[in-house]
């Protein structure tokens, strides 16, 4: 997985939520057509209970269903989405 912006100011639309947050854009390895979110700290609230999301970023909106998640040890937090 290769980081495709260092860290950039994003709008992350996930159920009733909308936050401000710094992310960056990652590879999926082995699945050309996923993306994932690196959301870096401090972490929107209930973030892990996100299953769909939108997200404003670079002029650019992404938007799909969470496949899966885990929090990262410098205390980011990592979503692989499928895009609708």
């Amino acid at each position: 997985m290769t980081a495709t912006a260092v860290s950039s100011l994003a709008q992350l639309e996930y159920d009733t939520t909308s936050v401000e947050c710094r992310v960056s854009l990652e590879q999926v390895e082995h699945d050309p057509f996923c993306f994932a979110i690196r959301v870096l700290a401090p972490l929107p609230e209930d973030l892990e209970q996100a299953t769909a999301l939108v997200l404003r970023v670079e002029g650019r909106r992404l938007q799909g269903t969470v496949r899966h998640s885990e929090r990262l040890e410098d205390g980011s937090f990592r979503l692989e989405v499928e895009p609708d």
